[in-house]
């Protein structure tokens, strides 16, 4: 359970940016997190902290917050690390799944060979709103073997319903804090 505290110190270290990438969105932005020594590892230690001590073979972390989150959760649990990246961005054999946006499709890869069968694997992004991004890493682990474990995000949007999407998957969801509003 997250503590009052602790929820207090995570969103005090989160920049609002109003209207940001269009009017009426509320952007949290992660970077002064990030850039907040403290403030970064107790995200980092509070987003495995139910794993501790489970075997986990591996973190994915989509691109790209969920890469310095995820790779410093994997570093953390002594995981390797799955980068789950945008179309075209990866040099090797790859698998691809097409996932929901807003406002339409997009594709997202990882190599082939990221991860074996039966291997487990937590997710590890920034945020989840609608859960497409998340929802889609969940289908291209699960269609190369690997049982998923759980997801965590330093921030839910509740409202936009992501979470719950993950969790009718039968996905457990980490997040530590949650704002209202997109």
């Amino acid at each position: 359970m997250i503590t009052t505290t602790l929820e207090n110190d995570l969103r005090a270290a989160i920049r609002t940016i109003p209207d940001y990438p269009k009017p009426g969105i509320m952007f949290r932005d992660i970077t002064t997190l990030l850039g907040n020594a403290r403030a970064f590892r107790r995200a980092v230690d509070e987003l495995v902290q139910p794993w501790a001590g489970s075997k986990i073979d591996k973190v994915a972390g989509m691109e790209a917050r969920g890469f310095i989150l995820g790779g410093a959760v994997a570093h953390q649990v002594s995981a390797g690390f799955i980068p789950i990246r945008k179309k075209g961005k990866l040099p090797h054999k790859r698998v691809s799944i097409a996932y929901s946006l807003e406002y339409g499709l997009d594709e997202m890869e990882m190599h082939e060979d990221a991860v074996a069968a039966g291997e487990k694997v937590i997710i590890v992004d920034d945020l989840i709103a609608t859960g497409g991004t998340a929802e889609g890493a969940v289908k291209l682990l699960r269609q190369q073997g690997a049982d998923v474990l759980a997801a965590c995000f330093v921030i839910d949007l509740p409202e936009l319903g992501g979470a719950d999407k993950l969790r009718a998957m039968d996905v457990p969801v980490r997040t530590l804090i949650s704002f209202s509003g997109h």
